[in-house]
């Protein structure tokens, strides 16, 4: 078969992407050997296709115990009250040279040092609770952790930044669009790696913009970020507050009974109880996506962070 009929027949084949995305092979650019170097769409959409990263939040399930994140996921604020316990993580992993982009959406006088960022390898997912209060140097101490402080001046509220790593593990930062500075060396690329916030010192409150990866063919950027949480009734609350967990203890029976042990045992229930299926005594008002309204709104949140999954018919949230 020759070059031109092997370019025709290439030219008709759909090629799939992750997701439900699929794009047409151009003739023009259907070598086989040079697949991975078609030109990327480079407008300022960015739905989901070649030039794709996926939605970029911070994860609901690792966050310092100030920590409030707003409905998206994409705001995340600390307690006035204190400067530390501001840990967040990303949702999913950052690749190499994907610059994670931040605003300083608050900052208060009164604290020293200001917001810290750095990549890790460990999963949000995979941490022990309650997480360390900083993450210098409670984190950086411990193999698979990276981060750099960045200075008070360029942490006002209305501050950008972004931060990334190179291809060759140096993790680079770039401050209200001026050149970038290199912050450290010897970030491990071996393994995937999340990105790390601590919204620490006077930095009270930081907006996730999203991310870019630069190409030689184009820009490729993250989704937006999803605009609810994934439960059909929070329209009266606007963040998820990770203190609202110790408000839920309650429903062990004076550390009898596990809260697994207790969904396991209600489950079996009537799904047509009026009353949260873990704490069995306030009205459930909580509307998962399987349809089952079986839990209240405090227990929600620790179902959801814990289980990840409906107590009565096991689907996932």
């Amino acid at each position: 078969m020759s070059r031109l009929q092997e370019r025709s027949r290439l030219s008709s084949l759909p090629l799939h992407i992750s997701g439900n995305c699929t794009r047409s092979i151009s003739p023009r650019t259907t070598s086989i050997s040079h697949l991975h170097r078609m030109p990327l769409e480079t407008s300022g959409s960015t739905g989901c296709g070649w030039a794709c990263l996926g939605a970029l939040t911070f994860d609901s399930y690792a966050l310092g115990d100030q920590v409030t994140l707003s409905q998206d996921r994409r705001k995340a604020s600390r307690s006035k009250t204190t400067f530390r316990d501001g840990l967040v993580f990303s949702s999913r992993p950052v690749r190499v040279n994907e610059r994670v982009r931040l605003r300083v959406e608050n900052h208060v006088a009164g604290w020293q040092g200001a917001l810290r960022v750095g990549f890790t390898t460990v999963p949000p997912r995979d941490r022990s609770l309650p997480l360390p209060q900083m993450a210098i140097p409670n984190l950086t101490d411990i193999p698979g952790h990276w981060a750099k402080p960045i200075q008070e001046k360029d942490c006002h509220a209305g501050s950008e930044l972004e931060f990334w790593v190179s291809r060759g593990g140096t993790l680079y930062l770039r401050i209200m669009g001026f050149r970038k500075v290199k912050a450290l060396e010897g970030v491990n690329l071996g393994q995937p790696r999340w990105a790390m916030v601590d919204v620490y010192g006077q930095t009270t409150s930081v907006l996730l913009l999203g991310s870019e990866q630069r190409v030689l063919m184009g820009i490729r950027r993250s989704c937006p970020a999803p605009k609810h949480l994934p439960l059909q009734n929070m329209a009266d609350h606007s963040s998820v507050n990770h203190a609202n967990e110790e408000q839920t203890k309650m429903v062990c029976e004076n550390g009898k009974i596990s809260l697994r042990g207790r969904l396991e045992k209600c489950a079996s229930d009537s799904e047509a109880s009026k009353h949260c299926v873990v704490c069995m005594a306030a009205e459930a008002s909580v509307t998962l996506l399987c349809g089952h309204r079986c839990l209240c709104l405090q227990c929600s949140f620790r179902v959801i962070r814990e289980f990840g999954t409906c107590p009565l018919c096991r689907r996932p949230l």
